[in-house]
């Protein structure tokens, strides 16, 4: 389909309208074809400058510059909403987490996207998913994303299923090889938020109901969940100096030889596979899915969508893009450039890559098996709200039960409000 009929179809869905910082609307080409700009986050974005190359020497009167925003994802959320609110033109294609696409869509600053744009049925089915919205898509799929859990193959000889087995292992096999034996990101961002996620949708519960009207966090599989974070550090198999990591400072962590067990997204896997000063897991390391309270858990579902900003100038240009960077060559080298997991089904089977990857195949089972975080517009006020409270409950600063009814009726409030 054309990029021209595309752009028709998404402009009589969201009205074609845009307007500059100062309110005034921007005039924009008769084609929606020009200079674009793609923000995105720095972190994991070594295939970009090759593929925007790639772009940029074939489409010279269409180029793109990238914008790179800040590495935390709470700080990129915050600048994007900033622009976005004052509706800026500022940003062409923005590479969306996951959990912002009911926020951003519901305030009317990206664009609907055809579902012709991409081949959407050859995508894993969770990933489109995120991209949807009341029944719309509002993004294409980029990247898609699960919590793995990464362990010294050379000293664990059976990675964990339970979670009994991972804090047996951390008590006894990690004291003896001085290190300590679980972390992941424990901090008081997002990064905890997926953590208690996970935990609680692995015991069986969840953080709202299936509805999204309502907390479901007074629980007995809610309490079990917190109830496991907070003993790995009341007994000491959770590092306190975890509580202040996030996805680099556990990665640092893990490669420096100072933990047996780490929690992380894939990207991990490149670097920790790499030889190098200060590296010590290169080579004795393995990955499988996280463990659950009785066998396999269940990963939060992560990743990246790209959307046209709703104020964008060149919308076409934007679209087209879009549908470069996530056709299959592109996402082929995204995987090869930086692991970041494809959103293409195949790619996970592909014979040369399984044997560049060997976690694909069990990557492929988390995400497939992976939760949703909540799909709501104040998820970012919700999230800011979780990883607070936890964050108290596992320095042991308030009880488990505490902790959980407060946050329940805080959650609650939240929800009514929005």
């Amino acid at each position: 389909m054309a990029a021209a009929a595309v752009l028709a179809a998404c402009c009589a869905a969201a009205g074609c309208t845009a307007a500059t910082p100062m309110g005034a609307a921007p005039v924009r080409s008769v084609s929606g074809r020009g200079p674009i700009t793609f923000a995105t986050g720095k972190l994991g974005s070594g295939y970009l400058p090759g593929l925007v190359a790639q772009w940029n020497a074939a489409h010279p009167r269409q180029r793109v510059t990238v914008i790179y925003l800040p590495a935390d994802a709470d700080e990129q959320h915050a600048q994007l909403v900033e622009n976005l609110q004052a509706r800026s033109d500022v940003y062409d294609v923005m590479n969306l987490d996951v959990i912002w696409t009911a926020e951003f869509a519901s305030n009317g600053w990206i664009s609907p996207v055809s579902p012709r744009l991409a081949p959407l049925s050859q995508f894993l089915r969770p990933a489109v998913a995120t991209a949807t919205y009341e029944g719309r898509l509002w993004a294409v799929p980029f990247t898609s994303n699960a919590g793995l859990l990464y362990y010294r193959k050379d000293l664990v000889p059976t990675p964990p299923r339970t979670w009994a087995q991972l804090a047996r292992d951390a008590e006894t096999i990690a004291p003896r090889h001085h290190m300590a034996g679980y972390a992941g990101q424990f901090a008081a961002y997002e990064g905890l938020t997926v953590n208690f996620a996970e935990a609680v949708q692995s015991a069986g519960g969840s953080i709202l109901s299936r509805s999204g009207s309502r907390a479901t966090l007074t629980s007995s599989q809610a309490r079990r969940a917190l109830s496991f974070l907070v003993s790995g550090f009341a007994q000491g198999w959770i590092p306190r100096a975890a509580l202040g990591w996030d996805e680099e400072a556990s990665r640092r962590a893990f490669e420096a030889g100072r933990l047996l067990f780490l929690r992380n997204w894939p990207y991990v896997y490149a670097d920790a596979a790499a030889p190098g000063p200060g590296n010590k897991v290169a080579g004795k390391f393995g990955v499988t899915t996280l463990p659950g309270p009785d066998g396999p858990g269940s990963s939060s579902l992560g990743g990246g969508n790209l959307a046209v900003s709703a104020f964008s100038q060149h919308p076409a240009t934007a679209l087209a893009f879009i549908r470069f960077l996530t056709s299959l060559p592109s996402e082929r080298r995204v995987l090869t450039g930086t692991s970041l997991p494809p959103v293409w089904t195949r790619l996970y089977s592909e014979p040369a890559l399984v044997r560049r990857f060997p976690y694909l195949p069990v990557l492929k089972r988390a995400i497939l098996a992976a939760q949703p975080r909540p799909e709501i517009a104040s998820y970012n006020q919700l999230s800011l709200a979780i990883s607070s409270a936890v964050r108290r409950a596992l320095a042991q600063q308030v009880s488990v039960t505490r902790t959980l009814t407060s946050l329940n009726s805080q959650l609650n409030q939240i929800l009514r409000k929005s």
